[in-house]
């Protein structure tokens, strides 16, 4: 078998699916090759997303029941059971389900004539004179052939594809290890509220997360980067002043382990022929580990390119390119900024962390975040907030009082 294709995606998640629907409204011949049974399952993402940001893709409201519940803000803990509340006049995030989710993007694509293909897992690229001229599919454990003009990776954070189109990783040295769970009876939760969780203790480097859904069930999970994620979700639980007393009567019901990227944007997300989007590309947010919104931003980005590729018949590298330049102007200097300040958070100390939440109750400084209109593009998020004198007063002072952490970043 020899199917020819204009452009062949690898991976059915958001990315995967909204780069393929994007080239299909074009007319684009798009073949997507997922290797699970079935779309959005496993699922290893808490499926936390802004609302601006779906709109902003064409994508809000979503169908009856993908949504599982909207939030007006958060609520973050120190160690030792400090709080701080940020909420908004109206609901800013929403919780979706990511199977249905998924399937929704799958099943738009579909619509505009995109096949899919499940169980159906691409080995290796079919490389001729530096070019990516197709994949190497596992069905059926036999091996199958596919031709195509460009091929699309959005098979998240396992970078196989990415490396034998001779990419670069994402920066190991950011990656964290999460844990994603449904927990049941949870107890003392405002519904319309996520909560976080902070501390060297319960999630080094990273952060903790509550996420309630319409019923006593919610999302609870954390990434850190280093401990066993299950170990120290467990002494969340047991151990945390405030999340113990929402969590003693808990019931896991599910479990996920996932792998985020906090690096920022690999250096080179293109080379002949190929375009690598999504997690396999690190377009993630390196404060939050979010990269659903991003990564489908990018695959939009992703997918004019291919179709400007494909009508002038140029598949290089250097015709490519304009999808790393395109991409970076609109992300470039949010995650810049970002990344700086996960490289600070991930060496504060609790005690600092203490003094931080403890400022910021003291001050009403979480009044003046709600200024915040965007919680994607965080970097000119944060440069907005610097109009209020509150929030530069604080910021300054937080410099000073975290000076060694600043410099060791």
């Amino acid at each position: 078998m020899n199917a020819i294709s204009d452009v062949i995606v690898v991976g059915a998640g958001p990315t995967g699916s909204f780069a393929a629907l994007n080239m299909a409204k074009h007319g684009v011949n798009v073949r997507v090759f997922e290797e699970h049974g079935e779309i959005g399952v496993p699922s290893h993402c808490a499926g936390h997303l802004s609302i601006k940001g779906l709109k902003n893709l064409g994508l809000y409201p979503l169908p009856k029941g993908i949504v599982e519940n909207t939030f007006c803000g958060a609520t973050f803990h120190s160690p030792k059971g400090r709080s701080v509340s940020v909420r908004f006049h109206q609901p800013v995030t929403c919780a979706v389900n990511r199977t249905l989710f998924d399937k929704y993007l799958a099943k738009m694509a579909e619509n505009f004539g995109v096949r899919y293909q499940l169980s159906s897992r691409v080995e290796s690229l079919n490389i001729e004179s530096g070019f990516v001229k197709g994949v190497k599919v596992k069905q059926t454990e036999r091996i199958h052939q596919f031709s195509a003009k460009i091929v699309v990776d959005a098979e998240g954070m396992s970078s196989r594809i990415l490396r034998q189109a001779g990419l670069f990783d994402p920066n190991y040295r950011m990656f964290v290890n999460g844990i994603e769970t449904e927990v049941e009876n949870v107890k003392d939760i405002e519904t319309d509220m996520v909560e976080v969780f902070l501390g060297q203790n319960y999630a080094p480097s990273f952060y903790a997360w509550l996420i309630p859904k319409c019923d006593d069930r919610a999302k609870l999970g954390l990434a850190a980067k280093k401990g066993n994620p299950r170990e120290l979700l467990h002494k969340l639980m047991v151990k945390h002043p405030i999340a113990s007393r929402k969590l003693f009567a808990a019931k896991i019901l599910q479990t996920n382990f996932h792998v985020l990227t906090l690096g920022g944007p690999i250096q080179r997300a293109y080379s002949n022929a190929f375009i690598a989007v999504g997690d396999a590309a690190s377009q993630v947010k390196p404060t939050t580990g979010g990269g659903v919104v991003l990564g489908m931003t990018s695959a939009r980005i992703a997918a004019e390119i291919a179709c400007k590729s494909l009508l002038k018949n140029d598949f290089s590298a250097n015709f490519l390119s304009l999808y790393q330049r395109c991409f970076m102007k609109i992300l470039g200097f949010d995650m810049n900024i970002m990344l700086r300040i996960r490289k600070i958070l991930n060496v504060l100390s609790d005690e600092k962390l203490e003094a931080i939440i403890s400022l910021c109750a003291r001050t009403g400084l979480s009044e003046s975040l709600t200024a915040v209109n965007d919680l994607d593009f965080q970097g000119k998020a944060f440069i907005h907030t610097l109009r209020s004198p509150r929030i530069l007063a604080a910021i300054t002072l937080f410099s000073f009082f975290c000076l060694p952490e600043i410099l060791k970043s």
